[in-house]
């Protein structure tokens, strides 16, 4: 009977290698230990993102200011909102059907309307006029946020656009996706990640749902083209500030408590300040130069940034106005039109609103820039609310969603066979890998300071725990083991699981090929958590640190890999290891290692997957939600690639592959 050992911690991690007698709990005890914290590792993210945070670029002249601008919105625009998203539906007209009138008060009308966002996809508005409206008018865009089931219904919705129609403008409210009538868990905004993942920036899809809208006042008879407006409370406002940033029809802008720039989200992370994907949607800080920059471009166009003082879900005024504000006033000022920016800090309530208070602000700031002749004070039109029921347009019962359209993507794919001929197939595998290095964006990195943190050297067993500093300034942890007597020089497994290493003795694996007959030759193994697993994750930073990282043009996948990679070279020199081999456990380090293995493909002897995917599809079957799951939404990844192309570009690593997750979905 072999001793307790190396195999003993194997069993620990792996319980059906033995009997569930036989596990060695006196082993559990070296798992469980906290290598570091959750908050030095949120500290480290916010080092990272720091230096990545874009500046403001130098102020010039205002000629120059409006051609840069012309420049920044043609890149967001190009390079970010529209990547991946056919061009026939980018530029197509708006599709908007009349469902008919609403019984409406006395000084206005209210219609119905239902619109096609993108082929299939569709989605709800009301629109306010003035009643009896005769030549043209000012039109106000109401894009509203995140208000759950009700969506557009919502009292002060309501009561805002009846009080712009009834001061003289045309209000259009549109209804968001997963709000109101759109409400459907596969309309859940996170679901935009696995947009991302086959290839369409899920920014696109947001973009062109607000934009359908200011495409239908633009082409309203009744709209005066010169005074057009976009306004909204939360995920509203930060519809506003990217819909009137990015399109120069919009003459005025007032955003309410709806965004702030990445230092600020960062700063306050893993918090409500991050916001939700759209906020951070891949690569647009990067692209746009952040939202600071975003409000500047509209110099010298009218902007009124509402915030509230305590507000009790996000961008607080005090925590936003240093960052945009007072960050941006200066391009105004260049303008000699300093006046058209101002802000206002709501003190009355403390919660997240666009109530009484900040309605007296916006409707002033309307009246003011569209020249109109109303009071600011806002009109008491209570009586005038419409229920649920009486607002509703109904939308399409095979509409897509936001999971379907991905799914729509997915099932288009298509790639090119890969070369069988050997010498075709080693230089396809060449170019192949520098695609994937751009995809996931990577980034090489090294092991730079080492702290051996703690150890045990009983009952046959020697162990060593580990943090590792890298030199991008993010770090990873580890526990090295072997049997007392083994040799030294021994081969080296690096062992990965999703859970990380406190969490990985509870995860039981059906099948473990190798590992007991590895352990009785007298290997080594080292225990891995790299970026967002076990000791080295944030606290409830599983998905907004990611989102931010991607943000700002990182990849977490890519940085993950770099990570493995790193970390496998500095163990292998450290115990002279004669090879290195790779286990993986879940499907996020599965494609930790996969990616690791096809950007390396000569560091590791084998690749070991336990309970991984048999494709990316799985994702987006299941579906795998994007919380907890961040890195693998990884922009184009799936568009182009899935693990049959992985594996051979890794050659010649061998791949085995164990317990698909497919596989246990079907026997549940």
């Amino acid at each position: 009977m072999r001793k307790q050992g190396l195999f003993g911690l194997l069993v620990l991690i792996f319980p059906s290698l033995l009997p569930a007698q036989s596990t060695p709990y006196q082993l559990k005890p070296i798992m469980e230990k906290d290598l570091q914290s959750p908050t030095l590792v949120e500290f480290q993210l916010q080092e990272f993102l720091m230096k990545q945070v874009p500046k403001l670029p130098p102020i010039s002249t205002p000629e120059e200011w409006t051609r840069e601008g012309e420049q920044i919105r043609k890149r967001v625009l190009e390079n970010v909102v529209y990547h991946g998203w056919p061009s026939d539906w980018v530029n197509s007209p708006p599709r908007f059907e009349d469902l008919g009138v609403v019984p409406s008060g006395k000084g206005y009308t209210l219609r119905k309307l239902r619109y096609e966002v993108v082929p299939g996809f569709y989605t709800t508005a009301l629109l306010y006029a003035p009643e009896n409206l005769q030549g043209r008018a000012p039109a106000v865009l109401n894009v509203m946020g995140h208000h759950g089931d009700r969506g557009k219904a919502e009292e002060f919705q309501q009561k805002i656009c009846i009080n712009e129609a009834l001061r003289g403008m045309i209000a259009l409210n549109l209804e968001w996706l997963d709000m109101g009538e759109s409400y459907t868990p596969e309309n859940t905004h996170w679901f935009g990640g696995h947009l991302d993942l086959v290839g369409a920036n899920m920014e696109g899809l947001f973009y062109l749902a607000m934009r359908r809208g200011l495409d239908y006042l633009w082409q309203d008879p009744h709209v005066d083209q010169k005074r057009i407006a976009v306004t909204g409370l939360s995920g509203g406002g930060w519809q506003t500030i990217i819909l009137s940033s990015l399109d120069e029809r919009v003459n005025v802008s007032i955003p309410v408590a709806g965004y702030t720039s990445l230092e600020g989200r960062m700063a306050l992370a893993p918090r409500a300040e991050a916001g939700d994907l759209e906020q951070n949607a891949t690569d647009l800080v990067m692209t746009s130069q952040d939202y600071p920059t975003l409000t500047a471009i509209r110099a010298p166009r009218p902007t009124l940034l509402i915030n509230n003082a305590e507000d009790d879900c996000c961008f607080r005024a005090a925590l936003v106005k240093p960052y945009i504000y007072e960050a941006v006033r200066p391009y105004y000022r260049l303008y000699g039109q300093e006046d058209n920016l101002r802000f206002f800090e709501n003190t009355t309530i403390s919660a997240h609103n666009y109530e009484v208070d900040d309605q007296r602000q916006a409707y002033k700031f309307l009246d003011q820039h569209f020249g109109l002749s109303a009071s600011g004070e806002p009109i008491d039109v209570g009586a005038d609310v419409k229920s649920y029921v009486d607002l509703a347009g109904g939308i399409p019962k095979d509409s897509l969603t936001i999971l379907g359209l991905a799914r729509k993507f997915a099932s288009e794919i298509t790639r090119p066979a890969i070369p069988t001929d050997p010498a075709a197939r080693a230089e396809w595998a060449d170019a192949q890998r520098l695609k994937l290095q751009s995809v996931v964006r990577y980034q090489p990195a090294t092991v730079d300071q080492v702290w051996a943190v703690a150890n045990t050297q009983h009952n046959g067993v020697e162990s060593v725990s580990y943090r590792l500093l890298l030199s991008n300034g993010l770090s990873a942890t580890g526990i090295w083991l072997k049997d007392i007597p083994a040799r030294e020089g021994a081969p080296l497994t690096i062992v990965l699981n999703d859970k990380g290493k406190k969490n990985a003795h509870e995860e039981v694996w059906d099948r473990m090929p190798e590992i007991a007959d590895r352990m009785d030759r007298g290997e080594q193994v080292f225990v891995a958590d790299l970026l967002f697993t076990g000791d080295a994750a944030p606290e409830g930073g599983q998905f907004l640190f990611p989102e931010m990282l991607a943000t700002a043009g990182n990849r977490p996948l890519g940085m993950e890999a770099a990570q493995l990679i790193a970390v496998g070279n500095w163990a292998k020199a450290k115990w002279n290891a004669s090879s290195m081999r790779m286990e993986s456990n879940g499907i996020r380090t599965q494609f930790d290692a996969l990616i690791a293995a096809a950007l390396s493909p000569h560091e590791f002897s084998t690749l070991s997957v336990n309970g991984g995917m048999k494709s990316l599809q799985y994702l987006l079957d299941k579906p795998v939600e994007y919380d907890g799951h961040a890195d693998l939404f990884c922009l184009d990844l799936y568009k182009d690639f899935d693990l049959d192309r992985l594996v051979a570009i890794a050659a010649p690593t061998p791949i085995h592959e164990h317990d698909f997750v497919e596989d246990a979905v079907k026997a549940e």
